[in-house]
C-alpha cells in the first residue's frame, strides 16, 4: 500500500506546537487519521470513537474516558462524543501543554459549534481535503500564485501531464484509498462512500428528513458544478423549498462535499452579481454522481469544460488549505455576463485567472479589462470624495489551460499549464 506524503503536515505541526488542542477536520476518508498516525510521537495514545463501546464511555463518563486516554492523545471521530469538549477544555487549561489533544472529525456542521463555544482560544482548527495532484505526483508545492519565476522553476521538476492524464485524475478524484491500492474499483468505492455519508453523517440531522431526496439534491448540485448558486433553480429541480435548498447546500459545504467561491466585490465595480459559485470538492465523486463511465467518456462529454474548471479551482483551493491558509479566491461576474473564472487576491494585489480546456485558447483574457476601474490612478474628484482607497493594483493574469509550456500571451498575461498548479 502506498502512502502519499501530505503537504499539510507542516501546518499541522505548526498548529500542534501552538495550541493545546489540534482539530483536523474534513470529509470522510481523505486521510486525516492516516496523516496524524504518521506524525505521532512515541507515547501518544490513539483511540477511535468509531468503536461503539469506547464511544459509549466517552458519552456517559467523559471524565473517566480522559483518565483512561490521558494526553498526549489522538481522538479519532471526536464528533460522536461532544460531551468530551468541556473536559478537554479543563485539562487544556490545567496542563497548558501544546499538542496535548489531537482530534479529527468529519461532521463539521455538527462539531464546529461545540468547538467554537467550548474550546475558543484553545484549539487550532485545520480544514483538510483530499490528495492534490502535486501530492499524487510526489511533490509538495507552496500555494499557487501567478508568479512566473516560481512557475518557471516548477517546469523543471513537476511531471508533465497530458490531456488523458489530467482527465484520468479528474475521473478518479482525490480520495487517498483510490491511489493507495490500484485494485480498488472507483464506482464501488464512491457508492460505498455515499452510503456511509448518508447513513452516518446525515441521518440524524433534523434538517434532512428524506435521505433519498437529499441524495437526489447532491446529484443536482453535481450537475451544476462550476456554476453560480441559484437557490430557486436548485429548489425547483429538487422539488423542495428554496430555504430547504439553501439549508441543504450549507450542509454540503460544511461537510466538505461542496466548495463555495465568493464574488469579488469592490465599490468601484458596478453591476456585480453577488451569488457565490459552487464546485464539487472531489471531481471523482462528481463524475460518479453524474454517471460517467470512464475518463474518455467524461473528456468527450458536454460537461468536460466544467469538470476541468472544477479540478483547477479545487487544486488551487487545496494548495492554500495545505499551507494552513484561508484560500484568497474569488470570481467575477456582472449583469452583462462578463466573467473572470477566478480572482486571486494576495497582499493587496488582484490577479485575474481564466480557466480553459484548450492548449492555446484565443481571447481568453478579454474580460480582464473589467477590472480597469479599480486599477486607474485616482482622480482629484475621487480623492476629494474619499474613494481613492478603492483603487487596487492589478497583477499578472493567467490562463490555466492545456498548454505544454509556460508561455506569454502579452506583456501582462501568461498561458499556465494545468499540471503546474
Amino acid at each position: 500500500m502506498n502512502y502519499y506524503e501530505r503537504t499539510i503536515q507542516s501546518a499541522v505541526k505548526r498548529v500542534s506546537e501552538t495550541f493545546p488542542v489540534l482539530l483536523l477536520t474534513g470529509p470522510r476518508q481523505i486521510g486525516k487519521t492516516t496523516l496524524l498516525e504518521q506524525m505521532m510521537e512515541p507515547g501518544r495514545k490513539k483511540v477511535s470513537l468509531d468503536n461503539p463501546t469506547v464511544r459509549m464511555l466517552a458519552r456517559t463518563d467523559p471524565e473517566l474516558f480522559l483518565q483512561r486516554y490521558s494526553p498526549p492523545v489522538l481522538i479519532d471521530e471526536v464528533q460522536y462524543a461532544p460531551q468530551l469538549f468541556p473536559y478537554i477544555k479543563i485539562l487544556a487549561d490545567e496542563r497548558k501543554t501544546p499538542g496535548d489533544f489531537w482530534l479529527t472529525g468529519s461532521q463539521m456542521f455538527r462539531m464546529m459549534q461545540n468547538v467554537t463555544e467550548t474550546l475558543a482560544g484553545r484549539a487550532g482548527i485545520i480544514p483538510m481535503l483530499g490528495l492534490s495532484s502535486s501530492e499524487i505526483s510526489g511533490y509538495n508545492v507552496p500555494p499557487f500564485a501567478v508568479d512566473i519565476t516560481m512557475l518557471g522553476e516548477r517546469l523543471t521538476t513537476m511531471p508533465r501531464l497530458s490531456l488523458n492524464d489530467i482527465f484520468a485524475r479528474i475521473y478518479r478524484g482525490s480520495m487517498p484509498r483510490l491511489y493507495e491500492l490500484d485494485t480498488v474499483d472507483t464506482e464501488t468505492y464512491y457508492e460505498s462512500y455515499l452510503e456511509t455519508y448518508l447513513s452516518r453523517d446525515i441521518r440524524d440531522l433534523d434538517q434532512v428528513g428524506d435521505e433519498i431526496a437529499f441524495l437526489n439534491f447532491i446529484r443536482i448540485v453535481a450537475a451544476r458544478t462550476a456554476t453560480n448558486v441559484n437557490y430557486e433553480a436548485l429548489a425547483q429541480e429538487a422539488g423542495v423549498s428554496a430555504p430547504t435548498a439553501k439549508q441543504w447546500l450549507s450542509i454540503l459545504v460544511s461537510s466538505g462535499i461542496v466548495i463555495l467561491i465568493q464574488p469579488y466585490f469592490n465599490n468601484a465595480l458596478k453591476r456585480v452579481i453577488k451569488a457565490p459559485r459552487m464546485y464539487m470538492a472531489d471531481t471523482g465523486l462528481c463524475a460518479y454522481l453524474m454517471g460517467w463511465g470512464s475518463p474518455t467518456v467524461l473528456e468527450n462529454s458536454a460537461m468536460s469544460g466544467e469538470f476541468f474548471e472544477t479540478w483547477v479551482v479545487t487544486e488551487i483551493y487545496k494548495s492554500y488549505l495545505n499551507a494552513g491558509k484561508r484560500p484568497p479566491l474569488y470570481f467575477y461576474r456582472d449583469s452583462n455576463k462578463k466573467e473572470i473564472d477566478l480572482i486571486l487576491y494576495r497582499d493587496g494585489v488582484v490577479y485575474p485567472i481564466e480557466i480553459k480546456k484548450g492548449s492555446a485558447p484565443q481571447n481568453a483574457t478579454k474580460n480582464f479589462s473589467v477590472l480597469d476601474p479599480i486599477a486607474k490612478e485616482p482622480t482629484e474628484e475621487e480623492r476629494f470624495a474619499g474613494t481613492a482607497h478603492l483603487k487596487t493594483e492589478i497583477g499578472d493574469g493567467a490562463v490555466v489551460c492545456l498548454s505544454s509550456d509556460l508561455l506569454p500571451i502579452d506583456r501582462k498575461n501568461w498561458y499556465v499549464p494545468a499540471w503546474l498548479i
